[in-house]
């Protein structure tokens, strides 16, 4: 009973550990904190961005296989800001400008849909791709961070035993306590980025394999064309 009455015991609190460290230590709980807030954001939005990504390329693979005639197709998706229509709309784009002219280079033409079609892939790949830099610098970063707060928590420490002329546990243990929390809070906002950035990359991973997926299919369609003499 009488330890939990202890008032030295709230010291073990989160908020007070931030109150009574150096500032120094504070600076970097604090940037920390943030680095934390801002990937569980990146992390919301990446997921439902990814999610809705996923539902609307499906809905736009299944409309393409139905349809019957490609520029009715793209007249109506062409403008769509999927990755996937994105792909398409590349490919139809190039397929104008090599089969426009009177003299059509077959060979040429295909080399010049594949390349066209692999360049939107790799754009949009490299456009949804554009905050996993983030997390795998926080990821990276943050413990180190975190382990700067602790050096510099604990040298305050021994300054204190020097300037008391004091060993005893009392007097190292605040200082001590408010390192070893910068150095958690540098995990907290460590951990999530790490496990985040891989999933998502795993995720980019799938779209970047679904994309030229769609795009050999594509070029396949075109070509059968260009053999038809269509």
């Amino acid at each position: 009973m009488e330890l939990l009455a202890n008032p030295n015991a709230a010291t073990l609190s989160p908020v007070a550990l931030f109150l009574q460290a150096d500032w120094v230590v504070k600076g970097v709980m604090i940037g920390l904190i943030l680095a934390s807030i801002w990937t569980w954001a990146i992390i919301i939005s990446f997921r439902f961005r990814i999610g809705g990504l996923r539902r609307n390329s499906d809905r736009f693979e299944a409309e393409y296989r139905k349809a019957a005639d490609i520029d009715a197709f793209h007249r109506i998706n062409g403008d769509s800001p999927l990755p996937i229509a994105k792909v398409f709309a590349a490919g139809v784009a190039e397929w104008r400008r090599s089969t426009g002219g009177k003299r059509i280079d077959r060979e040429g033409t295909r080399q010049r849909l594949a390349t066209a079609m692999g360049s939107a892939a790799a754009a949009e790949v490299d456009r949804l791709s554009d905050r996993l830099n983030v997390l795998a610098t926080i990821g990276a970063v943050a413990p180190f961070v975190g382990l700067f707060g602790t050096v510099w928590g604990i040298m305050r420490s021994f300054t204190a035993i020097a300037g008391e002329q004091n060993s005893s546990l009392a007097v190292v243990a605040p200082g001590i306590a408010e390192a070893l929390f910068a150095t958690a809070i540098g995990l907290f906002a460590a951990i999530p980025a790490v496990i985040a950035y891989n999933r998502f990359s795993h995720a980019i991973n799938r779209i970047e394999a679904r994309l030229h997926r769609f795009a050999d299919g594509f070029h396949a369609t075109l070509s059968r064309q260009l053999d038809s003499g269509d």
